[in-house]
């Protein structure tokens, strides 16, 4: 399906203010109570936190079944042309839905993971907050309001990520304590986690600042359905066209952690599990992949044969799949349970950058298979992540580990963790099955215009995918070191991971019955002898993954360490920076010199020898006069002789 022009109509203003307002006031009692007292009482308002994401969650059903598709409008700053505008189109009604969904079952599971946490009212506040943030980036039309809910998705992520900021529970860790590779520390703590993940987010959004206000400067607009795509790029050319697309996709690619700006994803495990489940799943990472699909939604890209889209897109396709192998990689090679699930998501998200970026030459069915995959790797993942915190509660260890004895304790758990890895890893005939055929197709379709190797990374990626999640599974359930289970309560977790992992059955339904229209062309792709065959490839890659899950090599323990990547962040950058900083103190110290030394000792000189002249004799005067006007004879016959 292919974006049509929208249509401005009317909604009642306070369905969007309840929307985006109602998780946030939620949260205030136990923001400004649990500071005061932190007793049983207290301990219960989060109920009111769950309870307005219930409410969010309610209106974004509403939105998705009762609401027309169109722009709804609403006056603010008219003079400049910036209003709240907020859309209602196939990607964000889903979206929308998606995220609500997500939110509040995550909401749900975070009352008993978090119900002995010493944070609460930081906790819930910013939870909420960042559920409200992604709503509003999902829902506006415009620009500027996007960046709002840009800038709060941001802000949210630290205070969550860093949530454990007293760095004193190993759990709570990412790597191994006191580790380190050469002049690398390879463990990296909460408050560490948290810092590292806004300032990279920082600088991939100050160029992106930078984009929006060219295109509201060339355009006058900052709707993303109204900007006249086409012809801002044809105005500016092929090196603008680049510039301002790759300026302002900064913002997507570091929120999606998208290679070079991967670390901080491996390191905002730090945050407690319920925050990884909703930053892989709905928000944050998602939102930057969601971007992407949505401006190509507009721009149309198949559209518009310029060469500057194609040099943007065929970027994009390219490190979308670079980022997905390096993702894919990392997770193979992943002991910890929430950084190899992290890793899977970089892989995700480089997938679902590179089926956007197909579109330019595809058309726009790629952008619907690239949302489909979101929407699929969404509930599988928030799945997966919650079933990782629930193990990491009962074996109080945050590496892989659990044998049959796991299994046979906890066999809820072991059932939805399978149905969750092998419906991802792209097994026929479940969900991820039929969708990542579809990708197949628009990867083959790329031979001809772009060559074979987007299709060959796709299917080594599919293989390495698989792989992983079986690795995931058997050595939490199967195969893994002996544990000791601490099995109290978990009933709570047990119902919000097994409600999230049946809306994969329900995309599947959709899928099979052709509820919506891309069904029946997941249907066809699945069908197709290629894809097929890679489903089966697939099936083989997940048996070997299970039955061989470790494999010791030297590339192997470069892969674990992540290729070394953490030393951007952690070595060259801070090294970069206080090489800046010498220099500025240097010039600092250049200019206090000039200022406060040289040239008041230049002047104090120049007085004196002023002072000395003026002796009062008319003789010393005459012969200062007499001596000046030889040096300047002599200056102009040196001149004239020349």
């Amino acid at each position: 399906m292919e974006a049509a022009a929208l249509m401005e109509l009317e909604l009642n203003p306070g369905i969007w203010l309840a929307l985006f307002f109602v998780p946030i006031l939620a949260s205030f009692p136990i923001a400004f109570i649990w500071p005061k007292r932190q007793d049983s009482f207290a301990r219960k308002l989060p109920l009111l936190s769950v309870l307005g994401l219930f409410i969010s969650f309610l209106i974004t059903l509403f939105i998705l079944f009762r609401v027309q598709e169109g722009r709804y409008a609403y006056p603010w700053l008219e003079s400049i042309g910036i209003n709240f505008v907020f859309v209602v189109d196939y990607l964000s009604k889903y979206m929308g839905a998606l995220t609500g969904f997500i939110a509040f079952t995550i909401g749900v599971y975070g009352l008993e993971y978090m119900k002995d946490d010493y944070r609460l009212g930081w906790y819930w506040f910013f939870f909420n907050l960042f559920t409200a943030s992604m709503l509003l980036v999902v829902y506006s039309d415009n620009l500027f309001m996007l960046l709002i809910g840009w800038e709060g998705l941001g802000i949210a992520s630290w205070g969550l990520i860093g949530h454990w900021f007293r760095d004193d529970d190993e759990l709570s860790y990412v790597g191994i304590i006191d580790r380190k590779v050469g002049p690398l520390s390879m463990f990296w703590s909460p408050s560490t986690g948290g810092w590292r993940a806004i300032s990279t987010i920082r600088v991939g959004d100050m160029p992106m600042f930078l984009a929006v206000a060219a295109i509201f400067a060339l355009t006058g607009t900052l709707d993303i359905s109204q900007i006249p795509w086409g012809e801002l790029f044809a105005k500016i050319g092929t090196a603008g066209t680049v510039v301002l697309l790759l300026a302002f996709l900064m913002g997507p690619f570091t929120k999606s952690a998208q290679l070079p700006f991967s670390e901080w994803l491996m390191t905002a495990m730090t945050g407690p599990t319920t925050v990884s489940a909703l930053l892989h799943s709905a928000t944050m990472v998602a939102a930057g992949t969601y971007l992407f699909m949505r401006i190509s939604w507009y721009i149309k890209p198949w559209e518009i044969h310029l060469a500057g889209v194609e040099i943007v897109y065929i970027i994009v396709l390219f490190l979308g799949l670079i980022s997905s192998l390096y993702g894919a990689s990392v997770a193979l090679a992943s002991r910890e349970r929430k950084v190899l699930l992290a890793a899977s998501t970089m892989s995700s998200l480089g997938l679902m950058f590179a089926s956007s970026a197909a579109s330019f030459w595809v058309g726009g069915f790629a952008v619907t298979v690239a949302f489909w995959y979101l929407l699929t790797h969404a509930f599988a993942k928030a799945t997966l992540f919650l079933v990782a915190g629930h193990l990491i509660h009962e074996t109080h260890d945050r590496f892989l580990g659990g044998d049959r004895e796991v299994f046979s304790k906890m066999k809820i758990t072991a059932i939805v963790t399978l149905f969750a890895t092998i419906t991802l890893a792209g097994i026929p005939p479940l969900t991820a099955f039929w969708v990542k055929s579809a990708m197949d197709e628009a990867m083959e379709k790329l031979i001809h215009d772009v060559g074979i190797l987007p299709f060959a990374l796709l299917v080594a990626i599919s293989l390495l995918y698989s792989a992983f999640l079986a690795k995931f599974f058997t050595l939490n359930f199967w195969k893994g070191k002996h544990v000791h289970l601490h099995l109290h309560g978990g009933g709570v977790m047990k119902t919000a991971y097994t409600a999230m992992v049946s809306m994969l059955l329900v995309l599947l339904a959709v899928i099979y019955f052709g509820i919506d229209h891309a069904g029946e062309e997941f249907v066809h792709a699945g069908t197709a002898e290629v894809s097929f065959t890679v489903g089966i490839l697939v099936l083989v890659a997940y048996i070997v993954g299970f039955a061989k899950p470790e494999h010791e090599s030297a590339l192997g323990k470069v892969l674990y360490d992540r290729v070394y990547v953490m030393a951007l962040n952690d070595l060259i950058i801070p090294k970069i920076g206080w090489a800046f900083a010498w220099v500025v103190d240097i010039f600092n110290r250049f200019l206090d010199f000039i200022a406060h030394t040289f040239l008041p000792a230049l002047f104090e000189g120049i007085s004196i020898s002023i002072r000395s002249v003026q002796s009062g004799s008319l003789e010393r005067y005459a012969k200062i006069v007499v001596s000046f006007v030889l040096v300047i004879l002599f200056i102009v016959s040196v001149v004239g002789w020349f």
